[in-house]
């Protein structure tokens, strides 16, 4: 096995990709570097490598829908540190974003050292944020209740909530997850009681509100 750490970047910008792996390059201890271009991509990258050391992903890639997609990655793998690099650098975002389980946020924006530094940050086990926004407090009681019970979701659930969010039925999500369609029902259950909704419609419209619209049922 290769020393060093092992890098996802997720990005459907070719040459954003090649810009963050030129950032990645003068770093220490980098063993390699996987790429993806879509969000499905990338979900298949973390659930196929246990040992990755961290993820840099865009919010807005095909695929994904807004902050979802972070929520579908720590139910993957609840355990990587997932570092949001976006261009929609508000501190709502920010904030959300953190709440919600990001190790990091990036702006599309940031200088090449400041890129490495929040990195490194990531990597040494810190949380890292850009120093000069002042994220605030969350004003909006809908999405600051939305939050908490999102954060009470199992990471099974949370995975089985972004399954539903791309239009997935209980039997393709328990084929893709290796369980029973019962196993599948009963996480479904949970999930509509955590978040005090009736339906999987409803659970999946309040989960685009914290960013992003969800997609169409297939």
């Amino acid at each position: 096995m290769p020393a060093g750490h092992k890098f996802v970047i997720a990005d459907d910008h070719p040459l954003f990709r090649g810009a963050l792996k030129q950032a990645i390059a003068g770093l220490a201890d980098v063993s390699s570097v996987l790429e993806a271009g879509d969000f499905e991509s990338v979900k298949a990258i973390v659930a196929a490598n246990e040992d990755i050391d961290i993820v840099l992903l865009d919010l807005a890639m095909p695929g994904a829908s807004g902050l979802s997609g972070l929520i579908s990655l720590r139910g993957i793998h609840a355990t990587v540190p997932v570092v949001i690099v976006s261009a929609h650098d508000d501190p709502e975002t920010i904030r959300r974003a953190l709440e919600l389980g990001a190790s990091g946020f990036i702006s599309k924006s940031a200088s090449m050292d400041n890129i490495r530094s929040a990195i490194e940050a990531v990597l040494s086990g810190e949380i890292s944020a850009p120093g000069d926004i002042d994220l605030g407090v969350e004003r909006d009681p809908e999405i600051s209740d939305l939050i908490k019970r999102l954060q009470s979701l199992t990471p099974q659930q949370t995975r089985v909530l972004g399954m539903l969010a791309e239009g997935l039925l209980n039997k393709q999500i328990a084929y893709e997850l290796g369980v029973s369609e019962a196993t599948i029902k009963a996480h479904v259950s949970a999930i509509l009681q955590k978040l005090g909704v009736d339906s999987r419609t409803q659970a999946v419209i309040l989960l685009s509100k914290i960013g992003g619209e969800p997609r169409p049922a297939a």
